[in-house]
């Protein structure tokens, strides 16, 4: 067994041995499909409308998933004085990081599932086994940059900063992105602003998945961008971390 594999594992247990913080996960982006979609039946009942609406709060759970696991989950791991011995032994940091992104994946996949059951079962979403399947795999790949933010909120903040931080960036972000309302629903200063953040792009390039109409070239350079400027960001928090806690 791999060391990535092992500390995969060892997250994963850890993570679902405290029901509240599985349970977060995976039922907070489907209380907003409840709230956002399934109240409203001018969305719910139009097939064009409610489909969006399930490829935009899928989005939601990965950025969520993505965010809060690896954000308040490596600032947590920092502040244990078992994280400091773990990073004396010869596998060094990268299988602890690897095991932390697995594990952020893992939710991110299974938040999915009940935002996929409540958009079938309570609305009139559609799409084939290929979208749904390409749709899985585009928000994987949206979902990077925000990994990337996450990781560089826990290496840069203490645990009782991470947390309210994560939420501050998040929500926001994901209202001016799209995800809770269409752009469409926007005034004129809002959408041009929402054109440029890195929410606004995985929306776009997650429907276009959906749909079959493909990424916006547009929205395909932003999340580019924005993968680069957050892993890069993420990258010198990680290294800030590290000169001054292992020097």
């Amino acid at each position: 067994m791999s060391a990535v594999t092992l500390y995969t594992r060892y997250q994963f247990r850890e993570t679902v041995r405290i029901p509240m913080a599985a349970l977060g996960t995976l039922a907070f982006p489907t209380l907003f499909m409840l709230l956002f979609v399934v109240s409203n039946r001018s969305v719910s009942g139009n097939t064009v409308a409610a489909t969006e609406a399930a490829g935009q709060m899928s989005m939601f759970a990965v950025i969520s998933a993505f965010v809060f696991n690896l954000g308040a989950g490596v600032a947590e791991d920092r502040a244990k004085a078992w994280h400091s011995y773990l990073r004396t032994l010869p596998t060094g940091p990268m299988a602890q990081l690897g095991g932390r992104l697995c594990n952020a994946l893992c939710f991110a996949l299974l938040s999915l599932v009940p935002v996929g059951l409540t958009a079938v079962l309570f609305t009139a979403a559609e799409a084939s086994v290929i979208e749904v399947g390409t749709t899985v795999f585009a928000l994987i790949l949206a979902g990077i940059p925000f990994a990337f933010l996450g990781l560089a909120v826990g290496y840069a903040l203490p645990l009782k900063a991470a947390i309210p931080t994560v939420q501050l960036i998040l929500f926001p972000l994901a209202f001016a992105g799209g995800l809770f309302l269409p752009p469409s629903l926007f005034p004129d200063w809002l959408d041009g602003v929402s054109t440029a953040l890195p929410t606004r792009a995985a929306r776009e390039l997650v429907l276009g998945a959906l749909t079959g109409g493909g990424p916006p070239l547009t929205a395909l350079s932003i999340a580019v961008g924005w993968t680069a400027a957050l892993g890069a960001l993420a990258v010198f928090t990680f290294r800030r971390d590290e000169g001054r806690r292992f020097r």
